[in-house]
């Protein structure tokens, strides 16, 4: 740990504490524009690795190898989660950005199906799994060194930065599209080249945050104490009630975000009947508010605890769900969608905004990188991820009802988890840094036990 900068949650470091949050939350953006700009741009770049013969079929081949990205994000909770835990958040926070670079650069420099035949899908399928274990490992590192590095009055509204960086990963990628589609290149240049351009920019810009976060302060929370218990799947099986939580607060919340943010633009195409235009401005404009909504909410939490918000949302999403989907359904036009759009991402905003700090709340800091990644992840690889499909799926059954009840069903399961619980700000686990006074021999900080 000599090597290693240390910041104490302290408020007489607030400059170095915001310029590390700042710096985690720079690379949970770059993160998200580089998963998000595969799906944004997989109608271009579909033909170049696939064969020409079936249009459709090169979409499924995308779609699936986007799918995979899913199904290795577990793999990347657990694998970045032990990292974190064994040899320090920073060291995990870095690694991460480092695969997804590489993943976006392989993307970007592969030639096409034409030149190199079967390797190139294959080294698609690569930078896949590359960015699928990259994502997978951010969301419970970043979640627990946001959380840890600010203090507890604080805690809801830095650690609701991780959402904002989220939405705003996508909002940019969506953002490059339009000003590639609108403004710079022919739509024949895009599907000959230009769809290489934003895969280029996500890489450049993950070495701009892989430099950041290497020079990023380290946690209090973090010391090599306990080395061999820290990260293990075996310590975290001690905390099964803990685990279990995490799974039934996520699932509710995941498949309503899911709904509301990645499946909604084409819910308003297929169901709605809008144009493309129209509903990519709904999502847009309503992707842009519902990420100024995450801090407001955090800061709420801060001052009447995490219980109220989840609550709310497990209510309001319970009650809401089905009429708020089927009123979306029938509405005729572009502004009543944009309206009914963001009453849903504003209820959806109780989980969203504090769903990271609460999970980190849950966990002791030997095993909180890892205990918060690996059911995260595994809930929204089983349920976030298959949202969509779910969603079509009934739609094509002619019962596209039945998936507004399916969302309530799975949001009133967590609702009952939120009643249950104890309210994490006022039994955190993050304030459990030292034993005793609060003096940390690994660091030689002295931590005020009112400041924690």
């Amino acid at each position: 740990m000599s090597d290693q900068q240390i910041i104490s949650p302290n408020r007489s470091d607030g400059r170095r504490r915001i310029k590390a949050i700042t710096g985690g939350s720079i690379g949970n953006l770059v993160e998200w524009y580089d998963w998000y700009a595969y799906s944004a741009f997989a109608l271009y770049f579909s033909p170049v690795f696939f064969p020409h013969d079936d249009r459709t079929a090169q979409l499924l081949n995308a779609a699936g190898i986007f799918a995979v990205g899913f199904l290795m994000r577990p793999i990347g909770g657990w694998l970045f989660g032990r990292i974190a835990d064994k040899t320090g958040r920073k060291k995990a926070l870095t690694l991460s950005i480092f695969l997804m670079s590489l993943g976006s650069l392989i993307v970007a420099c592969t030639p096409g199906y034409e030149s190199i035949g079967i390797v190139a899908p294959i080294l698609l399928f690569l930078a896949r799994l590359l960015q699928g274990i990259s994502v997978g490992g951010e969301y419970g590192t970043s979640a627990t060194y946001l959380s840890e590095m600010a203090t507890s009055n604080r805690r809801g509204f830095y650690s609701s930065f991780q959402y904002v960086t989220l939405i705003g990963g996508q909002l940019i990628a969506l953002g490059v599209q339009l000003v590639l589609q609108k403004l710079l290149l022919t739509d024949q240049q895009l599907h000959d080249w230009g769809w290489r351009i934003p895969f280029f920019i996500g890489a450049a810009l993950a070495v701009v945050a892989f430099y950041i976060r290497a020079h990023l302060d380290e946690s209090a929370s973090f010391t090599m104490k306990d080395k061999a218990e820290r990260g293990s799947l075996g310590k975290l099986l001690k905390y099964p009630k803990s685990v279990a939580t995490v799974i039934g607060l996520t699932l509710g919340g995941t498949i309503a975000f899911y709904t509301y943010s990645i499946y909604m633009q084409k819910f308003l195409v297929n169901t709605v009947h809008l144009s493309i235009d129209q509903s990519t401005l709904i999502s847009f404009f309503s992707l842009l508010l519902f990420a100024l909504l995450q801090p407001v909410f955090g800061s709420l939490s801060d001052k009447v605890g995490r219980k109220p918000l989840l609550i709310g949302f497990g209510v309001l999403g319970t009650l809401c769900t089905v009429p708020l989907l089927s009123a979306i359904g029938s509405v005729s036009g572009s502004g009543g969608a944009f309206v009914l759009v963001m009453l849903g991402l504003l209820i959806v905003s109780g989980y969203t905004s504090i769903n990271a700090v609460v999970k980190a709340e849950l966990f002791p800091a030997e095993i909180r990188a890892l205990g918060v990644g690996l059911p995260y992840a595994l809930t929204t690889a089983i349920f976030g991820g298959t949202a969509e499909v779910v969603a079509l799926w009934f739609k094509q059954k002619g019962q596209e009802t039945w998936f507004y009840w399916y969302v309530t069903a799975c949001i009133f399961i967590s609702l009952m988890v939120y009643v249950t619980m104890r309210d994490t700000k006022k039994h955190s686990k993050i304030t459990q840094i030292w034993p005793g006074d609060g003096y940390n021999k690994a660091t030689n900080f002295s931590v005020p036990r009112d400041d924690i």
